[in-house]
């Protein structure tokens, strides 16, 4: 397992939901149509944009392909030291 940091920012997010789409157990839509961070397995509470989770490879890779869905790139995916792994800068 490793971890890795997902951020959504709120402002770029149209609600396209194609995050969603791809990685279900990561996001849900709150109520104006943004994109949160869920943590995976547990319950849900407040809208949280920026959430670091354990994951598996397979889960990273599901993960970074819901990033790159996003039309406004608002889905950023960061390694355990802090790299940028998506959108790549």
């Amino acid at each position: 397992m490793q971890k890795i940091t997902i951020k959504v920012v709120p402002d770029l997010c149209i609600g396209a939901a194609s995050c969603v789409t791809v990685a279900p157990d990561y996001y849900r839509l709150n109520e104006e149509n943004k994109a949160y961070v869920l943590d995976h397995g547990k319950e849900e509470g407040e809208p949280v944009y920026e959430r670091t989770v354990e994951v598996t490879e397979d889960e990273k890779e599901t993960i970074i392909l819901s990033a790159q869905s996003c039309p406004t790139l608002a889905v950023f995916i960061y390694d355990e030291g802090g790299k940028q792994l998506f959108p790549e800068n």
